[in-house]
């Protein structure tokens, strides 16, 4: 052991195996992230028992990889921090084991994190990386995401001047997790230095980036979704179509309880507030008809023959022009619609919590968090509100291990240790 608060963190959820060293939750030393975009594309979405083997061929090299860059050896380390989900069981048990034997081997300490609790630590851990680069006197300059002005004016430090001197880490937040499996939003709050979590709302159904991958999918587009669907919605009217969102509803013979679904499985819905809670299979399922309505399977389906053919490698458009060419302005509207209505409820709801919690401190992250709309947007609602929102990096918006490791460091400092059973838990909920 090093004694310089090294941890090995190690991420293995979904279709991305990644391993990062980070120095005392705050200093990112290496971060590798191997991709398997290009094993599920063709699918359309990840494919469970391809992503495990991918994770097998991965793992060693990826956290060899992170040690070079980093420049420590194991010995070095002081614990090591892996992912115990929710994700894919499979994939999941590549990174755990994985995990153990190199915890057993060093006689290093294994520390379980909550996946979801790590893209909370993203946002955390790009502040404080910031807060050590930036000069005092300069915070007002900074651009966590390097987007638009308005982004870069809702974000500074300077819009909340009664919380400038304060720990970043003290403070109560409502955190938004947004991703392709997860739609989530937690009262996040430090509390002697450990960290507690409040479910608030969810979604009952699809997250909100699997509503992006699947419309994506049905207009032909690639996965994922994400992408796709925000480099297109820039050259659309967002006006043009009319979605719109249901209130979530209670059921009578349920006693004023929310029905439980499919999504109650990561975490209990019960006891949760209606109008935090999410659902995107309805608007899904709008542009379903709005493509039958409209004749546009036939043409989405050359499109994607098109984008998939062999040896094509396709991308998002970067122009006007390239969108135009890829598709008519029907679907650029369509697209465009779509998003905003999305972003639109997403904001509506958190912004809706974070008033009824009282917090003036917004965190969004997962891999939704890197839409540019959204960021726009939410940065500049909480501008007019004169809160503070906060988006961790683009390649931290995405799943990595430096989040990982980073959440693992109160739990090192507590001596919260895995037990020798650690086994993935796909279903794993986070808080209470």
């Amino acid at each position: 052991m090093s004694g310089r608060g090294l941890i090995l963190g190690i991420e293995s959820s979904c279709d991305e195996t990644a391993a990062a060293v980070v120095e005392r939750g705050t200093r990112t030393l290496s971060s590798v992230v191997a991709s398997q975009i290009k094993t599920h594309a063709r699918y359309g979405g990840v494919v469970p028992e391809l992503a495990s083997r991918e994770h097998l061929r991965a793992i060693v090299p990826v956290v060899r990889a992170a040690l070079a860059e980093a420049g420590v050896a194991l010995g070095d380390l002081d614990a090591i921090a892996v992912t115990a989900g929710p994700g894919l069981a499979g994939a999941l048990l590549v990174g755990i084991t994985y995990a153990k034997a190199l915890a057993y081997a060093q006689g290093l300490p294994l520390i379980a994190v909550n996946h979801l609790e790590g893209h909370i630590h993203a946002v955390l851990l790009h502040e404080l990386e910031t807060e050590k680069q930036v000069p005092s006197g300069a915070k007002a300059q900074v651009d966590f995401v390097g987007a638009t002005a308005v982004m870069a004016k809702a974000m500074t430090y300077q819009s909340c001047p009664d919380t400038n001197q304060r720990n970043l880490a003290e403070e109560a937040a409502l955190a938004l997790v947004v991703s392709g499996g997860h739609t989530h939003l937690y009262r996040a709050r430090q509390e002697r230095g450990a960290w507690s979590y409040l479910l608030m709302g969810r979604t009952v159904d699809d997250a909100a980036g699997e509503a992006f991958d699947k419309v994506a999918k049905l207009l032909g587009f690639g996965y994922p979704g994400g992408p796709w669907i925000d480099a297109l919605a820039r050259f659309g009217n967002p006006k043009a179509v009319p979605f719109a969102f249901a209130q979530i509803k209670v059921k009578a013979h349920l006693a004023g309880k929310v029905a439980r679904t499919k999504a109650a499985k990561t975490a209990p819905i019960a006891e949760l507030e209606p109008r935090f809670m999410f659902s995107f299979s309805g608007i899904k399922t709008a542009v379903l008809r709005y493509v039958e309505l409209h004749e546009l399977r036939g043409e989405a389906q050359a499109r994607a023959a098109r984008l998939f053919a062999p040896g094509v490698e396709s991308r998002p458009p970067q122009s006007k022009e390239e969108a135009l060419e890829l598709c008519p302005q029907q679907v650029l509207d369509l697209v465009a619609s779509f998003q905003c209505a999305v972003v639109g409820d997403l904001m509506k709801k958190t912004f809706a919590a974070a008033e009824s919690l009282g917090a003036r401190r917004i965190l969004v992250t997962g891999g939704v968090a890197a839409n540019r709309e959204l960021r726009a947007r939410f940065s500049a609602e909480a501008a007019r509100r004169g809160v503070r929102v906060s988006f961790p990096t683009l390649a931290l918006s995405t799943d990595n291990a430096a989040m990982i490791a980073a959440a693992a460091w109160p739990r090192f400092l507590a001596g919260e240790f895995a037990e020798d059973s650690l086994s993935a838990d796909p279903s794993l909920a986070l808080g209470r």
